[in-house]
């Protein structure tokens, strides 16, 4: 067995990166850069105003000034700035030549003969200068940016319109088990719903991936094999739920081998997922689940959704919030590393949320996030600080 480090070490050597696309940058939130992005214009391209005023040479304030025009956002000036001469601006608009300062409206006087005086004390330029955020050529976004909204601002901003992503991981999604029936149907006495399928179907493309689902796959070597091969044909990953134990109808690691993939592990030191598959052919890639429904949800946050990141170029984001227990908390076996749901009370304080094992998910629909205890920690004391994973 093996840690959960050296497993996603192991992973991450195995990844090969995934094919380049040109999507358009309205839909491409969530996807990953496979190219530099630079600004093709200066930010601001102009020396603009940063607020409504009227722009004069900083000499002349407390002058009357004779207005020339009015400036509005969008409209290029008509006039350079004189001695005694002002033009109002509207926020946004190109400041005129010779102007070196804007006054705001409110610090401004109309005299009788419809000359502008500034009344404040004193005030800043109020201009941006042309420039002072980006230059042509400046590097915006470096590839292997995870998009997000306030990127796509920036790529709005100096026309990237049709940014190279990598394709988003293609992810067939088994689940294996006679005992199992669909979500729709009733179950009878020796029978549950499948709830694997529908929970790592919502994990992928929660973690930036398109699943796809090859329904439920009965205990049958032949079966298993069928499903696994169509899978792997038309995806880059395949997750199989369930079969990957000791047990007499445990068929997937065999079949695995049999479709010439290399297994690189099939056993964590963790807990819960413990008998968790990885191998590998070329860019395809099997990962297999316990059948366990909190086995499975926990194995693709802590590996399944970090390799979709190593596949598209980039690190996993750790994030994690340091808190302190809200309680005390003792477990019984120290030999693996070991996953609990909590909550976290109004207090930001940790609080476990009653769990009875790797078959419990209802335990997961409230829980803020998971803490690890290490190998050999038995027990966390009430204060004690601890790394939340949110969920």
């Amino acid at each position: 067995m093996i840690g959960i480090q050296k497993a996603l070490q192991i992973a991450k050597n195995q990844a090969r990166r995934l094919a380049v696309e040109h999507v358009g940058y309205t839909c491409a939130v969530g996807r990953v850069l496979a190219s530099d992005v630079f600004s093709d214009v200066d930010m601001p391209p102009f020396h603009k105003s940063a607020m409504d005023g009227y722009a004069c040479r900083r000499e002349d304030l407390g002058k009357a000034l004779r207005v020339l025009e009015v400036i509005a956002a969008g409209k290029s000036p008509l006039f350079s700035v004189g001695a005694g001469q002002c033009s109002k601006i509207m926020t946004g608009a190109r400041v005129p030549e010779c102007a070196d300062l804007v006054f705001k409206v409110e610090d401004s006087e109309l005299l009788p003969d419809g000359k502008i005086r500034f009344t404040g004390e004193k005030t800043s330029s109020n201009i941006c200068l042309q420039g002072e955020d980006l230059r042509t050529g400046d590097l915006v976004l470096p590839a292997g940016t995870l998009l997000k909204p306030q990127h796509i601002a920036m790529l709005a901003a100096v026309g990237a319109t049709r940014p190279l992503v990598y394709c988003r991981p293609r992810v067939g999604v088994l689940s294996t088990g006679s005992e199992l029936v669909s979500p729709d149907v009733e179950p009878d006495i020796s029978q549950i719903r499948n709830s694997n399928g529908p929970q790592l179907q919502a994990q992928v493309e929660k973690a930036g991936g398109t699943a796809c689902f090859y329904g439920i796959v009965p205990d049958d070597e032949h079966a298993i094999r069928d499903a696994i091969l169509k899978s792997v044909e038309e995806n880059d990953l395949t997750l199989v739920s369930g079969g990957v134990s000791v047990g007499d109808f445990d068929f997937v690691p065999q079949v695995i081998r049999e479709l010439g993939f290399e297994i690189h592990f099939n056993r964590l030191l963790v807990k819960p997922g413990q008998h968790t598959t990885f191998a590998s052919k070329g860019n395809k890639y099997i990962i297999g689940l316990p059948g366990n429904p909190v086995s499975s949800f926990i194995q693709f946050e802590i590996f399944v959704s970090p390799f979709l990141c190593f596949i598209q170029g980039i690190n996993p984001p750790e994030v994690r919030l340091t808190l302190p227990m809200g309680q005390g908390f003792r477990r019984k076996k120290t030999d693996k590393e070991e996953y609990f749901p909590v909550i976290v009370s109004p207090d930001n304080r940790v609080k476990m949320v009653a769990y009875n094992g790797s078959a419990h998910i209802h335990a997961y629909h409230e829980a803020f996030g998971f803490i690890a205890l290490p190998v050999g920690k038995a027990e966390l004391k009430e204060g004690e600080l601890v790394y939340v994973r949110p969920l």
